[in-house]
């Protein structure tokens, strides 16, 4: 894995085989923070970056300058892998070993990105309660999205809340907007 942009543009980040993640790849990477590239001025905004894993998509939000990052995984071994990674690279992480919808239940602050890669054996009616809870507790930003990754054989487009879906290999990201 590598970071693609940034500060930190190409350094490289070894994971350690203990921990139970699957990283979006470089491709699908690149090609996502293109499309975020367009729409956000990144210094400015309050990221959440649920199910975290080996911390991927945070690090390439902080290279490129994000000050605010929330991570949350359930797993302390990702959580404490994240946190060695942040002080390496002197990122300002804040990381917190919770589950998802606990974390989201006690949020007191609001996002501008929420980004969430749960396990690809979550079915469609489990990304509908996260999504449906980030928008009943208000936790997203005016203009804000939520970004889900997920396998292309799932489709989240029924939902409410859906704007697009973006197919990179093996692996969708589908938007949900205000």
């Amino acid at each position: 894995m590598r970071i693609i942009s940034g500060k930190n543009r190409g350094k490289k980040i070894i994971i350690p085989k203990n921990l139970p993640v699957r990283p979006t790849t470089d491709q699908s990477k690149e090609a996502i923070f293109n499309i975020l590239n367009n729409s956000y001025y990144f210094e400015d905004l309050n990221v959440l970056d649920l199910f975290s894993g080996s911390g991927n998509i945070s690090y390439e939000f902080a290279s490129r300058g994000v000050k605010n990052i929330r991570c949350v995984d359930n797993n302390s071994n990702c959580t404490m892998f994240i946190n060695k990674v942040s002080n390496e690279l002197n990122f300002n992480l804040k990381v917190t070993k919770n589950s998802t919808l606990k974390y989201l239940t006690n949020c007191l602050e609001q996002f501008d990105i929420i980004f969430f890669d749960p396990p690809y054996v979550f079915k469609i009616d489990e990304y509908f309660k996260i999504i449906n809870l980030i928008f009943e507790l208000n936790l997203l930003k005016k203009d804000g999205v939520i970004i889900a990754e997920h396998s292309k054989k799932l489709k989240l487009n029924e939902h409410d809340n859906f704007n697009k879906s973006k197919d990179y290999g093996g692996c969708s990201f589908s938007f949900f907007i205000n």
